[in-house]
């Protein structure tokens, strides 16, 4: 049954979730880097030729996996897969296959169908999923605090306020993995809270870890820890065998597009494309490149200068503080021990990976999965506002980490390694010079300027709207309170 609270809700959730789709999709990230473009290859292959061989593609990647005489995807294949229906569809309405074209990486007709093809497939496919894992952060922290305006910050700190945004703009599985795990999390305290038994959310929750792992291999070690802490929450339940039972069947039938694509490709349901990467002696050190952690490195991930991930999310900083809020709360303690488990694990597989810095990547792009569900701490933190000019901190920390994404998602996530401050140097020049991607400069000759100022023209008072319109939500419900 709809409740007025509900039904008041409704415009929020519709326009926030528009506006974090809408602004993934606005803008582009550089779709012929090979880390991109060969995931794109791999979906050209299924479907111009039903095969999953890139041979054709060898010369225009050096990402790219060797078995006996044929080239295949590197990767895991989840975001080649994401891309197949985009793919599809424009291969139904268009004639040209990609064997028509110069596959050079400066050819301006392979880099526009290319171009094509990544920007659909992201608009659908990681747009979409950050725009629904915002969604379901602001139903999360809304549960947490009863607070629309708590709630409102928490999915535009995740969605605007933090470097998903930009990598949402790509076929890279970073930012897919980080609304997976939100979406996990959601599916996880709703299947078991409260005496009904919630038979989906169990269901989605292991769909949604099946396929995290489909997406990025390293999400098996993340996605048990959120295994064993739902079982752990299930266990005091009547209803544990029916909750576990969903949620297993879910995993398993998530997993079942990574062997059958690998039953497809190698003909062996356990074999991966990583077994034969070529060119990156470095996968072959511990487990595909992943050893103990370093601890510099994980600095240099966190804090350090060139190009930690909290000079990109400041806001960030204020969500550690509210997981810590969450753990000595003793209702939210074992969320905010599970959003902490979450971070940490990732932080540290990434600081004992060969290839920590990601190559030519804008700050720390193997750990952007934590950005999700660490942006929960901003409820906590919300609430936790005193009196006098203290109380505008949190919402001052977001506009600017909005304010540094936007340029960052304006620009270009593939940034030059050797830059000593990336975020200087990657992002703010090329933005102050005018070089980015927008969509009415790529597809209707707009200037770069004029294509962002029109993102900005939609987007503010939208955001304007948002706020005053769950602060005149919680005015209501103060007001019914006080009588």
């Amino acid at each position: 049954m709809t409740t007025p609270r509900d039904g008041r809700m409704r415009p929020i959730r519709i326009v926030l979730f528009l506006l974090i789709w809408a602004s993934c999709s606005w803008f582009g990230s550089w779709e012929m880097n090979t880390n991109n473009a060969v995931r794109l290859y791999a979906t050209l292959a299924i479907v111009e030729r039903g095969e999953a061989t890139i041979d054709q593609y060898d010369s225009a990647t050096t990402d790219k996996a060797r078995f006996g005489q044929h080239v295949y995807l590197d990767k895991a294949p989840g975001m080649t897969l994401m891309a197949v229906p985009a793919v599809a569809a424009l291969q139904a309405l268009s004639s040209k296959k990609s064997n028509e074209f110069q596959l050079l990486t400066g050819s301006s007709d392979f880099a526009r169908f290319i171009r094509l093809r990544t920007r659909l497939a992201v608009a659908t496919g990681p747009a979409l999923l950050t725009a629904i894992a915002a969604l379901l952060l602001f139903d999360l922290a809304l549960t947490l605090t009863g607070s629309a305006s708590a709630a409102l910050a928490t999915a535009l700190a995740y969605g605007l306020g933090t470097p998903a945004w930009a990598w949402s703009t790509s076929l890279l599985g970073h930012a897919p993995l980080a609304a997976l795990y939100v979406i996990a999390l959601w599916a996880a305290i709703r299947a078991t809270t409260g005496e009904k038994t919630r038979r989906w959310p169990a269901f989605l929750l292991g769909i949604t870890l099946g396929w995290a792992v489909v997406v990025e291999y390293p999400a098996a070690i993340a996605g048990s820890a959120i295994a064993l802490w739902t079982a752990w929450r299930a266990w005091r339940r009547p209803d544990r065998v029916t909750v576990l039972g969903l949620a297993t069947a879910g995993g398993l039938i998530g997993l079942l597009p990574l062997f059958a694509y690998n039953m497809f490709a190698f003909g062996s349901p356990f074999q991966l494309g990583y077994e034969g990467v070529i060119g990156f002696d470095g996968m072959s050190q511990g487990l595909f490149g992943i050893s103990l952690p370093d601890p510099e490195v994980l600095w240099r991930i966190t804090f350090g200068h060139q190009r930690g991930l909290f000079w990109f999310a400041p806001v960030l900083l204020l969500a550690l503080w509210g997981v810590w809020l969450m753990i000595r709360d003793g209702n939210t303690r074992d969320i905010g021990v599970i959003v902490l488990a979450i971070t940490v694990i990732t932080l540290l597989i990434n600081a004992g990976y060969f290839y920590w810095d990601g190559g030519y990547s804008t700050g720390p792009r193997h750990s952007i999965p934590i950005v999700g569900v660490l942006a929960l701490g901003i409820a906590p933190v919300w609430m936790k506002r005193g009196h006098g000019a203290g109380r505008y901190l949190p919402a001052e920390v977001i506009v600017l980490s909005i304010a540094i994404n936007a340029c960052f998602a304006a620009t270009d996530i593939y940034g030059s390694p050797t830059a000593s401050f990336q975020l200087r140097e990657v992002v703010m020049v090329p933005f102050i010079k005018g070089h980015l991607r927008t969509f009415m400069s790529e597809w209707f000759g707009w200037s770069p300027g004029a294509g962002f100022i029109l993102w900005q023209a939609i987007a503010l008072p939208t955001l304007c709207w948002l706020a005053i319109a769950a602060g005149r939500i919680g005015a209501v419900e103060r007001e019914v309170t006080k009588a």
